[in-house]
Parts: structure tokens; C-alpha cells; sequence
């Protein structure tokens, strides 16, 4: 059918190219505006050919690795400047896609989790600043489409493994007391971990599920198997190491620290095996807790990257990415699985900056700031895409897209329509792994957000930053005194200021209006792709309005 295909296109293509070869010879064309001619009808049959290949062929398996706090320059093909090395994640920019301006749509993970799942940004659901925690309650209703909900109802098999982050319902002994949601040993003492878990990824879509509720250092220290805990909660763990540290809390008895990273790669490798021998496609989503802290290389990692634990850290986990490709590999599944590859936010500065920098290595590469931040050190990471039966090798992108396009371009690679409240801020990006720099790409606009919930919108070069510091952890930090002395708002050119160091708010009048006129209409709007109007969340007290949302509008408002 391919090779049908194929021929088709070329014949159509030699038929257009006779049609205009006498059309250019009464019209007395010179010869570059044939070849001009002559390639964009081979351009246009290359194009049509891969959609048609996309529609004979069976749904290509995704595999979705998320880092957790990988800086944009810990990968060193997106950091020729970089000391860590990462030939494997290297490989599949080689053998595929990598995206050079891509963002996460928060600098922190919760809120970016959350919006890789249902494509919509954070600051629209209750989270509209900071994270969850262990034993936070489910963030994402059953009733809203996720990724994975959306590919099971269309034929895949569905499977996640990993730091999950975004909230479920630990069972609990008295009803009556809540606990809060602290972070303190002595807050967990109302969990049953002995009765099923509720509001879980299996509510979401997931066929399979096989986790932790939080961060790695953040308690209760328990994997959840498809609703239920694995082993029996005996013990309270605690680590004050620098690198090491995670807050103390109720640890069950399977659950080794040192061993939850290599753990989840097995975990996924033998769901990779299991679905191998099926006819049905599968989707992994692979949220791994690191390089977050605690900062874990196991002892034949330790000092290998001849750096820091965190770089030892980021070697250690390039390597699991190559053995993951290999299962791939082994089982003949490589040609039509897309393998995904990124990071939540930034770096945190956890990793140390001030010794990776003596030793010549910048996590943030060029950029400023880090995890937290409004900055681009805190939202632009590192993105690769490998489909080999689709993308040309070696590819690069340098067109602005977000982790929120993961639901659009999946719905666009099934030719599968969305509904009005599915994917509010998700554009497909398929068009781009056929052309590095397609008009067909439908994003326009970027919206940023930082850890304490300042705002900034990207468009073209241009950033414009609603807050007159980082928002975030680094230096001007929030209700600081030098936050005082600054102008409100911030605009940067990243073509010609990556490293966001010259404001020209002020400058620009005329573009500094319309971004916030562009601002105010994308929370007005409930979206930010075409449709129907629809409603931004509460914040989880009482039905009011985000009253920060309200303060925003009127702030970008005002003269």
C-alpha cells in the first residue's frame, strides 16, 4: 500500500511538473522560478504521502518520558557548552526531533502535569499557584478527556508508571478528620493504607497504574498498584543529606529510595514487553521523580559524571533511556512508536548552580533563572521527538510549543476531532515532525507561569512578563525590597535577548498593549485554540472567582 502510495504521488507529481513545464514556456519564466515550483510540488506529495501513510498504517505506540527537574542544559544536544553527557537522550534528538524552544506551561511540576494530561493550562483548574503534596486530594475530575482517556476510548491499551503529582484519595480511618495536607509525619496518622485508593490514574483513563502520589521526598513513601498499596506501611524514613534529603514520613516496606527511579524504568520496560506481542497500540506515560531531589545515583553511578551527585544523577538516567529504547529495539516496535522525551520545568537549584558552574556547566544553559521561575530557566526544557517512520533524522525545530500540545497532536495523528471542552490549550504539532518549520502549526501565543503565579505571554520574540520579578526562587524574588524599585511588568526580545536581561517595558507601547489586551482575552476566553467560550475554575474556596485571576485582569487593565 505504502509503495501504491508512493507511486501515486510521484505520478501526480510528474503530471503537475508536465502542466507547468508548458505553462512556464509561453510565460518566459526563468529557470529559478521553475526549480522554486518544481520543489514545493515535490514538498507537497512528500507531505501528502506521510498523511497517508499515517491513515494505512496501524496507530503508532507513544511512549511519553517525563523528567523531573532537568534543566534545558543538562541535555547536551540542546548544550554544546554543557559538561554532563547524555549520549543515549543525544540519540533520539539524532534519530528524530528536537525541539529548541520548547515550554512547559509551569515552572513547577504539578501544574505541568497537569496540563501535559488534559491540554489545558494549570491557573484554569483550582491550582493556581504551588504544589500539591502526597496526600493531597485528586486535582483532575473523572469527567474531564486526559490523554490517556481520550487514546483508551480510541483502541489503546493505556498505561503510566511513576511520580504521579497530581493528587488521589488515600482511604482514611475517621471521616470526621481531615488531617490537612501537611507535610509532617504526624499528619498521615488518619491514612488506611491497608484499603483501596480512590480517584486514581486508573479514573482517568489508565488501564494500568503504578506509582507514587508526590515528590520523592515528599511522604507517604508508598507505590499504589492500580488502586492498592504494594506492601505494608511499617516504617517512618527520614534523609538530612544535602543531595540525599527527603521530609520524613510513613515508608512501606518495598519502597527503597535509592532503588524508585531504576524501579520505574523496569516497571516500564516489562509493560513495553507485555504489549509487544499484541495487535493493540499502547501509550506509556513514564513521570519519573527524577533528577529531583532526593538526588539518588545508584553506587555504580556515583562520580561517573565527574561533576556532582546531581550530574551522576542525570548520566544514570540517560542510560535507563537507552535501555528503554533498546526493549523498543528488541521487539521490533521502534519504526512506528513515537518516543517522546522532556523534562516538567527547570532545573532546581538543588543540583548546587555554584559548583556546576566552577566546573563549567550551566543546567539553564544561556537562559535565566531556574525551576520556580517566570524566567526562561524555569519553563523552557529540553523536548525530543523519535518516529522513524515519520520524522527525518536529525531534525530540529526552533518553532515555540508547549506541553500542553501532547492531547491536540495525538487527536490529529487518530484524525479524531476534540470536543469544546477537550484540549482548551493544546495545538497539534504533528504538522511540524513532517516540516520543521510548518505554517500548518497553529500556536501563536504561549502562556508562562511561575511557582507563586505570575503570568507572562509569549508571541513571536516577544515576552511579556506580568510581574516585575522571577515569581519564583530566584534573584529579584517576590515582596522583596529591590521588587519595589523595578518597573511592574517586563518585556524581553528573546531574539536578540535570550538571557532576558534588558527590559524595554516601556518602550513598546503600542505591542506592550496588545499583549495585554491578548492576556486578558485568554482568561476571559476559557481557551486559547479556537472554539467555544468556556469557564476557569475556582480555586477550591467556596464558588468565588480566583480573586488573583480578577486582580491580574484589572492590574493588565489599568493605564
Amino acid at each position: 500500500m505504502e509503495r501504491e502510495i508512493e507511486f501515486e504521488s510521484y505520478s501526480q507529481s510528474k503530471r503537475n511538473i508536465h502542466y507547468l513545464d508548458n505553462k512556464m514556456k509561453g510565460m518566459q519564466k526563468n529557470r529559478s522560478v521553475f526549480i522554486a515550483m518544481f520543489c514545493l510540488i515535490l514538498f507537497i506529495g512528500c507531505s501528502e504521502k506521510k498523511q497517508n501513510v499515517i491513515k494505512e498504517q496501524k496507530p503508532p505506540n507513544i511512549v511519553y518520558i517525563l523528567a523531573d527537574d532537568l534543566g534545558y542544559g543538562d541535555i547536551s544536544a540542546f548544550n554544546g557548552e554543557g559538561k554532563i553527557q547524555t549520549p543515549n537522550i543525544d540519540g533520539l534528538s539524532k534519530d528524530g526531533m528536537k525541539f529548541t524552544d520548547a515550554h512547559t506551561s509551569s515552572a513547577v511540576c504539578t501544574p505541568t502535569r497537569y496540563g501535559i494530561l488534559t491540554g489545558r493550562y494549570n491557573w484554569r483548574s483550582p491550582i493556581k499557584n504551588g504544589v500539591l503534596t502526597g496526600k493531597s486530594k485528586a486535582l483532575i475530575p473523572n469527567t474531564r478527556t486526559t490523554v490517556a482517556s481520550f487514546l483508551k476510548k480510541n483502541g489503546y491499551k493505556t498505561g503510566f508508571v511513576g511520580k504521579w503529582h497530581l493528587g488521589w484519595d488515600w482511604a482514611i480511618k475517621d471521616s470526621t478528620d481531615n488531617g490537612g495536607e501537611g507535610w509532617n509525619a504526624t499528619d498521615f496518622a488518619n491514612l488506611d493504607f491497608t484499603e483501596p485508593v480512590t480517584n486514581t490514574p486508573n479514573d482517568l483513563g489508565f488501564d494500568y497504574a503504578y506509582g507514587h502520589s508526590g515528590s520523592l521526598d515528599m511522604a507517604p513513601y508508598v507505590y499504589v498498584e492500580n488502586g492498592m498499596a504494594t506492601a505494608e506501611v511499617d516504617t517512618i524514613t527520614v534523609d538530612t543529606g544535602k543531595y540525599t534529603w527527603w521530609r520524613e514520613g510513613p515508608t512501606a516496606a518495598d519502597f527503597v529510595h535509592d532503588d524508585v527511579t531504576p524501579n520505574f524504568f523496569r516497571k516500564s520496560m516489562a509493560f513495553i514487553e507485555d504489549q509487544s506481542s499484541k495487535e493493540q497500540p499502547f501509550f506509556l506515560y513514564l513521570a519519573l521523580p527524577s533528577p529531583h531531589t532526593p538526588i539518588l545515583p545508584t553506587a555504580e553511578w556515583q562520580g561517573k559524571s565527574g561533576l556532582n551527585p546531581y550530574a551522576d544523577f542525570v548520566v544514570m538516567i540517560d542510560d535507563y533511556v537507552g535501555q528503554l529504547v533498546e526493549v523498543l529495539n528488541q521487539k521490533g516496535l521502534t519504526e512506528n512508536t513515537i518516543v517522546i522525551f522532556t523534562s516538567d520545568n527547570g532545573c532546581s537549584p538543588q543540583a548546587d548552580f555554584k559548583i556546576l558552574g566552577d566546573l563549567g556547566h550551566n543546567p539553564s544553559a544561556i537562559y535565566r533563572g531556574h525551576k520556580a521561575d517566570i524566567y526562561e530557566g524555569g519553563h523552557r526544557v529540553p523536548f525530543v521527538v523519535k518516529w522513524p517512520s515519520m520524522i527525518e533524522s536529525g531534525s530540529a525545530s526552533d518553532i515555540t510549543i508547549c506541553t500542553t500540545d501532547l492531547l491536540a497532536t495525538v487527536a490529529d495523528i487518530l484524525d479524531v476531532d476534540l470536543l469544546a471542552n477537550e484540549g482548551e490549550d493544546s495545538f497539534s504539532f504533528l504538522p511540524l515532525l513532517y516540516d520543521s518549520d510548518s505554517r500548518e502549526f497553529k500556536r501563536k501565543t504561549t502562556v508562562h507561569h511561575s511557582i507563586n503565579g505570575s503570568f507572562a505571554i509569549r508571541k513571536d520574540n516577544w515576552k511579556m512578563v506580568f510581574c516585575p520579578g522571577s515569581g519564583g526562587w530566584s534573584d529579584p524574588k517576590p515582596n522583596t525590597k529591590e521588587i519595589a524599585q523595578l518597573p511592574r511588568f517586563q518585556l524581553y526580545d528573546l531574539a536578540v535577548d535570550p538571557g532576558e536581561k534588558n527590559n524595554q517595558y516601556g518602550n513598546q507601547p503600542e505591542l506592550e498593549n496588545d499583549l495585554k489586551s491578548l492576556m486578558v482575552s485568554l482568561i476571559e476566553n476559557g481557551r486559547s485554540t479556537p472554539g467555544e467560550k468556556q469557564s476557569n475554575e475556582s480555586n477550591g474556596f467556596g464558588n468565588k472567582e480566583w480573586n488573583q485571576l480578577i486582580a491580574l485582569r484589572k492590574n493588565i487593565q489599568e493605564k
